[in-house]
């Protein structure tokens, strides 16, 4: 049963979940409702929804917008899929190698899902580079990769992953989701967040080479920014930054400082 009292669907038999995908069905009714409410589509919305899974989430918003796509790794789902959900486009891909940039041209989408966690973080620093087709995305994640990506300096959880991010888009925490939320239930918690796009001017360094500054940073994150960064032999005196400080210790504006100076050379 679900937290609601509904009995899930079971839809495709007697299939069980795929450790090797991170498959975790979200179940609860309650959760479903308010992310569909968190995400107020319209009939003019495009929607990208990676990993359906059994479809708890695509039962709740198909037919509710112009466009919908989905994306699913597990080809045994897709029959299933397919047969209740005739009218979105459904892609049997791994979502680390489908090009977003591709599929989204010409228009701005809106993205959801809840992503496995064994490749949220890769996934997000992939769709860093897809802003410019992207509307918002409402993700479903790991807490912990939640509270990285909204970390702020001078924090623990800061790292490459909250830089990256924060860079590119504002990010939101908008809910916790508990284990039993899901089927079957994962050891931690999940937290639903949403993710904007900043605006192409607010955008102030090259993605790559700020990529690059901070790659190297979070490599010896331990360190003060002096020995982290020496390769690049910065003027710390006139960048404004002092080099005493740790990697995690900067915000974004000041990473965006170093990169440019970087790439002014």
């Amino acid at each position: 049963m679900t937290r609601s009292g509904h009995q899930p669907s079971r839809g495709q038999g007697a299939w069980q979940p795929r450790k090797r995908f991170g498959q975790h069905f979200l179940i609860d009714e309650g959760v479903l409702a308010r992310l569909v409410d968190c995400l107020g589509l319209g009939p003019e919305d495009a929607l990208l929804e990676i990993g359906p899974g059994r479809g708890a989430l695509t039962r709740c918003l198909h037919g509710s917008v112009d466009r919908y796509t989905a994306v699913e790794i597990d080809r045994d789902l897709i029959p299933g899929l397919r047969s209740r959900f005739p009218g979105i486009e459904l892609v049997n891909a791994d979502a680390l190698a489908f090009d977003f940039n591709a599929h989204c041209q010409g228009r701005h989408w809106r993205l959801v899902g809840n992503l496995p966690y064994n490749i949220a973080s890769a996934l997000l620093f992939k769709l860093i580079a897809c802003t410019a087709h992207i509307q918002d995305m409402h993700f479903m994640l790991q807490r912990e990769v939640a509270e990285r990506l909204a970390a702020e300096p001078g924090t623990k959880a800061r790292g490459r992953l909250s830089v990256g991010i924060q860079h590119r888009f504002a990010v939101e925490t908008l809910f916790d989701v508990p284990p039993q939320s899901f089927a079957p239930p994962p050891k931690v918690f999940s937290t639903v967040v949403r993710l904007t796009p900043h605006p192409a001017s607010a955008q102030s360094a090259a993605p790559e080479q700020l990529e690059a500054v901070v790659r190297l940073a979070f490599a010896s994150r331990r360190k003060r920014l002096g020995n982290a960064l020496k390769p690049l032999r910065l003027d710390w005196a006139a960048l404004g930054i002092d080099e005493r400080l740790r990697p995690a210790d900067l915000s974004v504006a000041e990473f965006v400082t170093i990169a440019n100076a970087v790439a002014g050379d």
